[in-house]
């Protein structure tokens, strides 16, 4: 297949001359593509209009949807944000990956103390990855890019090999920890290895309404919406990262926080879902999350906003004359949540799969982990396409090296889609997609055809395989495992030939002999 070299967003989200592994390239001739890779967090299946939604307006998304490709069969790298973006940046499944859980790394002190963590940098951030890791970032690097990343990162803390200016990026700018993204008005973020102090007062999460506030009165919710905005400071250095580096080539890893809780937006967005959903009751706040008076209008405001970004990104990609040399990727990084305020039932989040609690984020079912993918190239991918191609979040790198014409490394678990994209017949296919998660009780999951096989409270002794045909089963109600028992064989040899032992102790599962 011919080496083709595009400009690359993945929603992932010129001409000048650059140098590209040894060799200087007109980007006029052969078009050395940017990269722009949009990850949004929590982003349930059927929450944009183009996979369904009715309640919540996507305009922006929808239209990139109509002018590219929408995966229908698209899978993220696990059921919780850090090891997916874990499996997203290395190629490989959480059999394989360093990080396979959320781990807070608590041995360090009381990480959960919003102030604690304000004074030491050592309390922040999850376990990290290792020095030396191959990711998209250093691969991209290697081949010449300028490598960003703006938003959450959750993969090392500040003062770890795993923060992102050592794990193959030149420029970070966001949440390095995930429990500080448990607010949007932090009183603080980084740039590269620096704290930017920002102009908002300690409101930690936990913190409920004044005491004897009434919870209807939206002034009661003072406390919850502060100076410096997350989500805009974000997004400016985003623009300003395009901006700066136009003759390119370049790589945005956006990984926006929205519409992860708490439920913070803004108010015109607010204001115009109250208009068109009606009063509704207050949310009081839990399990470390705001209260909200709105909470479904706030939640749709969240959504809202992030399609109204990726617009604005998609305006400045068209004013520097980069957007037809621009391929778009837009991802979630797992399935919807049911806590801090979301109700994934209310907006059917997770359609056509089950969205209520159980079913969705934190499970190895498909409302946990099928996800939405875009796709848009000008000129490039046919507009209006739809693919039930079989993917997964470790088939992003090799898809990235492939549009970057960069050899794709060996001992990874991707494989490019780039033939997909392209409309080429050639495509390779998975015999089979596979996740473990070492938390929710212990899972394990196969998808092989549209047979998937899971593994639910591992912790428990159960290593029992439920069987579920998703061509005639999409919400996974009748396993079907007793009828079946040559599958369910075939799916516990993959098991057992997937999963390696964890490096971290912490995401151990003993019951598979680690």
């Amino acid at each position: 297949m011919k080496t083709i070299k595009p400009v690359i967003i993945v929603l992932m989200a010129g001409m000048g001359i650059s140098m590209i592994s040894g060799c200087t390239r007109s980007r006029e001739a052969e078009a050395t593509p940017n990269i722009i890779y949009i990850l949004a967090d929590d982003l349930g299946y059927a929450e944009l209009g183009c996979y369904g939604q009715e309640k919540i307006e996507t305009p922006n998304l929808d239209k990139l949807a109509a002018g590219g490709m929408r995966f229908t069969q698209h899978y993220a790298g696990a059921p919780v944000c850090a090891p997916s973006r874990c499996v997203l940046l290395s190629g490989l499944h959480t059999g394989h990956a360093q990080i396979r859980g959320n781990d807070e790394w608590s041995s360090r002190g009381d990480v959960w103390s919003f102030e604690a963590m304000a004074k030491d940098p050592n309390l922040e951030g999850q376990r990290p990855l290792k020095a030396g890791t191959t990711t998209i970032g250093t691969l991209l690097q290697e081949a010449g890019y300028k490598t960003g990343i703006v938003g959450k990162w959750g993969l090392g803390g500040p003062l770890t090999d795993g923060i992102p200016n050592k794990q193959g990026f030149d420029f970070f700018y966001g949440y390095n920890c995930q429990r500080q993204a448990h607010t949007f008005f932090p009183v603080h973020l980084w740039r590269d290895t620096v704290k930017v102090m920002l102009n908002n007062k300690m409101v930690p999460p936990r913190t409920g309404l004044p005491e004897g506030a009434d919870p209807h009165n939206p002034e009661s919710y003072a406390d919850f919406w502060l100076t410096d905005y997350a989500s805009e400071l974000m997004q400016n250095e985003v623009i300003n990262f395009i901006k700066e580096n136009k003759d390119g080539p370049f790589f945005m890893y956006y990984a926006n926080p929205i519409p992860h809780n708490p439920l913070q937006a803004p108010r015109r967005w607010v204001d115009h879902y109250v208009g068109k959903f009606g009063d509704e009751e207050p949310y009081g706040g839990e399990r470390g999350y705001f209260p909200h008076r709105y909470p479904h209008a706030a939640y749709a405001a969240m959504v809202s906003y992030l399609d109204e970004q990726v617009g604005e990104i998609v305006k400045t990609l068209k004013e520097l004359g980069l957007y037809d040399n621009t391929i778009i990727i837009f991802s979630s990084d797992n399935g919807p949540t049911w806590s801090g305020g979301a109700d994934s039932p209310w907006f059917d989040s997770a359609r056509p799969f089950k969205s209520e609690r159980g079913w969705g984020k934190g499970n190895v079912t498909e409302g946990g982990i099928r996800v939405p993918m875009i796709t848009h190239w000008p000129g490039k991918i046919k507009s209006g396409e739809v693919t039930d191609h079989i993917s997964a979040f470790h088939d992003v790198l090799p898809t990235l090296c492939d549009l970057a014409g960069i050899e794709i490394p060996e001992n990874i678990d991707g494989i490019s889609f780039l033939p997909t994209l392209m409309g080429d017949e050639s495509q390779e296919e998975h015999a089979f997609l596979y996740w473990e998660f070492p938390a929710s009780g212990g899972q394990q999951a196969v998808r092989m055809g549209n047979w998937k096989g899971i593994r639910k409270n591992i912790f428990q002794d159960s290593l029992g395989v439920q069987l579920y045909n998703l061509e005639e089963d999409i919400q996974e109600l009748n396993d079907v495992s007793a009828l079946h028992p040559e599958i369910v064989r075939r799916i516990e040899d993959i098991f057992e030939q997937e999963h390696t032992p964890a490096e971290i102790e912490q995401f151990t599962i003993k019951q598979l002999g680690d």
